[in-house]
């Protein structure tokens, strides 16, 4: 990138300082389904396996984006970095637009590379071929479920269905189906072990993510990385969200309407939101 211009740099040092932290889950189990397939391991298939961490350092900078989160993994998201280093240099027009613009680049680039890794991986033409039919099935998959995210968050009153149908799509598949189907495809894997995956993988996935709602609703700060109640703030329709719209009484399913989605929740309407969604049984359910 410093051959197109230095001031590209930032671009790449950003993407860096994302991809330091992360759990690694969807190259970890691309790398499990290889196994379970009988693989035998090679720096190749590790390459391709890693690809995925690129995949996900893009929906995590868009998906930051879209839902304007000011912090990601505890410092700021992208965005916010590009919008602080448009103020610290006094430079034209909005800082907002250009940290929103320059995140959306560097999400791309993301995928780009996560392109660029898997298809050069070493791995043969035939196992590239599978792997790719898989890796554009997750693809399609991940901007459909986000897609309904965010439109779950402006039309409201999810129901659990829904809710089911975005955790699915935009969390369990992506994280953790299609990984394990992604690696079993690069070893030669028949139907009836990627219908084991599946049923491991979706179980599995869709428990993490409800894992993941209850964090953000109910999560310590310190441990998340995001601010308390972050999901309350951004409007989040999640499973929680769903059986309050069912379970609570009218006076409370009121309150939650009103406030629900409100950027600048206070602490005390936080708590008060939190205490519905405990008291109509909203977080014993997703438990």
């Amino acid at each position: 990138m410093a051959a197109v211009s230095p001031d590209t740099l930032p671009l790449l040092e950003s993407l860096e300082g994302l991809l330091v932290g992360g759990k690694r889950l969807r190259p970890a189990f691309a790398y499990w389904g290889f196994q379970a397939a009988g693989g035998e391991d090679s720096a190749e298939v590790l390459r391709a396996c890693a690809s995925l961490e690129f995949l996900q350092a893009c929906a995590l900078i868009h998906d930051d984006v879209m839902d304007a989160s000011d912090t990601r993994r505890g410092k700021p998201a992208i965005h916010k970095q590009f919008e602080a280093l448009h103020n610290t240099n006094s430079w034209n027009g909005s800082a907002k637009l250009f940290g929103e613009g320059s995140a959306i680049l560097v999400g791309d680039l993301a995928l780009s590379w996560a392109d660029e890794m898997l298809l050069t991986s070493g791995l043969s033409n035939d196992q590239l071929l599978r792997a790719k039919t898989i890796y554009d099935i997750m693809r399609t998959e991940l901007m459909s479920g986000q897609y309904l995210d965010l439109l779950e968050q402006v039309r409201g009153g999810i129901t659990h269905e829904r809710a089911e149908t975005v955790i699915r799509f935009k969390s369990a598949k992506y994280t953790i189906e299609r990984p394990l189907h992604l690696g079993a495809a690069i070893a030669g894997a028949n139907p009836e072990l990627n219908q084991v995956l599946s049923d491991y993988g979706l179980a599995l996935g869709e428990a993490f993510q409800l894992r993941d709602d209850l964090l953000g609703v109910f999560g310590d700060s310190s441990v998340t990385g995001k601010p308390a109640g972050d999901d309350l703030r951004e409007g989040k329709q999640t499973m929680l969200i769903a059986f309050a719209n069912t379970h609570a009484n009218v006076e409370d399913k009121k309150y939650l309407s009103e406030n629900l989605g409100d950027p600048d929740l206070s602490s005390e309407t936080i708590t008060k939101l939190q205490d519905i969604l405990v008291s109509c049984g909203a977080q014993d359910f997703v438990e």
